[in-house]
């Protein structure tokens, strides 16, 4: 491969050299700023949520130790690594997700897609609401898998295709009871 003009190649330098410095400048003043925030806060402990913990967990593993030690004074360096350690084993020992036996699977699935066909305006919180009261506990997300791997759309898209057949079935009995047991007013 062809090296680069000097010309280039010394103007590449200087540009990686002013970027090198204005990224240490940031680097200072954010030191700076958390050792004035820890001053603020005190020696307390600080409480962080659940989502602050995987944020700062997730950012600080890339550093790793050495790095953090000189950056991060609000938490300890191997608490955070210690973070880190916990959510990439949780990603990895988490349960499948797969509760119950298969044949109460089945069920839950046919009584699913028979609701969803009978019901083409019901979406997946109803068609939950439908089985709860049919005996069966599950997600709303599991509701939207079984539709989605039986094929059957969601509700706003079925809602809007629905035949003669599918109304006249769905409502046969208020029409029929509209059409022949009204009162004269």
């Amino acid at each position: 491969m062809k090296s680069l003009p000097l010309p280039v190649q010394f103007l590449l330098l200087a540009l990686a050299g002013w970027l090198n410095r204005h990224q240490q400048d940031a680097l200072d003043y954010l030191r700076e700023e958390n050792r004035v925030l820890r001053e603020m806060l005190g020696k307390g402990r600080l409480r962080f949520t659940d989502r602050q913990r995987r944020r700062l967990a997730i950012r600080g593993q890339a550093p790793g130790r050495a790095l953090l030690a000189g950056v991060a004074t609000l938490v300890n360096p191997d608490t955070i690594l210690a973070w880190h350690r916990k959510l990439v084993a949780k990603k990895w020992s988490c349960p499948t997700g797969r509760h119950g036996n298969a044949s109460e699977m089945r069920s839950i699935t046919s009584h699913v897609v028979r609701l969803a066909k009978e019901n083409p305006t019901w979406g997946s919180d109803r068609l939950q609401g439908a089985l709860a009261n049919l005996g069966h506990t599950v997600a709303p997300n599991t509701v939207r898998n079984i539709l989605w791997r039986n094929g059957i759309d969601p509700a706003p898209e079925r809602g809007k295709r629905t035949s003669w057949k599918t109304f006249l079935k769905a409502h046969a009995s208020t029409i029929f009871a509209a059409d022949f047991f009204t009162t004269e007013v």
